[in-house]
């Protein structure tokens, strides 16, 4: 019995209300960070999370999994006193419904390594589920033998700065449709950093930047759009000819499944 509860819950984290499925369609005009690009249809992203600190400044983005769970970067450093925002598109707006939520557990990858920057991920676990309607819905997970190919048109969103010495992030949630990269073709940009627990997009004009981090690329597969990497290092300089890097969710699928059932 407990086996089948194990594979009901792993089911459930990935097709609870049909994930990667926006109520409201994302419109993207292509390769137009986000380093040049562009503002995002509100609410289009809906399992776009804000990480806050306790003064309501922005330091990281993330992904909503479920109705409990929030995927982000493990080098955000979540700690139990952040609060995890849902539902937001203008941070400057107070008139919009965002779900304010308490940060319950945090897991950071026990792996993870901020000197090569390995396993790059971090899971947290909701003191009270969110409300899953239009504008709050959880995306869909890459699972361990799905396969991303280079050239593969996909989509990283946040709030993360529009220039690297930009004075402030930006308070509309920005968009930028990326490239994906093979793992050979980054290790030209960035070498032996390149590890198979990366994936890496961009260098085509757009780049993620310094607020970004922990946010989502999400790739649109079968019809539904699929968490595929996690913001996570690239330019200092968020250079748009130089390839952003992300946690390749693909390598971290048995990691999130085990202890999400585990807790």
């Amino acid at each position: 019995m407990a086996f089948i509860w194990i594979l009901s819950c792993l089911a459930f984290i990935g097709t609870a209300y049909g994930c990667g499925v926006p109520a409201i369609a994302p419109v993207i005009s292509g390769y137009a960070r986000i380093v040049n690009g562009e503002e995002a249809v509100r609410h289009s992203w809906p399992w776009q999370v804000s990480l806050q600190d306790s003064t309501g400044f922005h330091f990281c983005g993330g992904s909503l999994i479920n109705e409990l769970w929030v995927v982000t970067a493990a080098h955000c450093n979540v700690r139990t006193s952040h609060r995890v925002v849902l539902g937001e598109h203008d941070r400057s707006s107070n008139a919009e419904a965002i779900q304010t939520m308490t940060v319950g557990k945090v897991f950071k990858h026990p792996n993870y390594s901020s000197f090569t920057i390995n396993n790059d991920i971090l899971l947290i676990k909701l003191a009270t589920p969110a409300q899953i309607n239009t504008r709050v819905s959880p995306v869909c997970l890459a699972e361990t033998n799905d396969n991303f190919p280079g050239g593969m048109k996909c989509v990283t969103s946040g709030w993360g700065l529009t220039r690297y010495n930009a004075p402030d992030t930006p308070a509309l949630l920005q968009q930028a449709a990326l490239p994906l990269l093979t793992n050979d073709e980054c290790k030209r940009f960035w070498g032996t950093n390149i590890t198979d627990l990366m994936i890496c997009a961009g260098a085509s004009g757009a780049s993620s930047c310094m607020g970004d981090s922990g946010g989502p690329l999400v790739c649109e597969k079968n019809g539904v759009w699929t968490l595929v990497g996690i913001v996570s290092w690239g330019s200092s300089t968020c250079s748009t000819s130089s390839p952003g890097v992300y946690a390749r969710v693909t390598k971290l699928r048995a990691w999130v499944d085990q202890t999400i059932v585990a807790n």
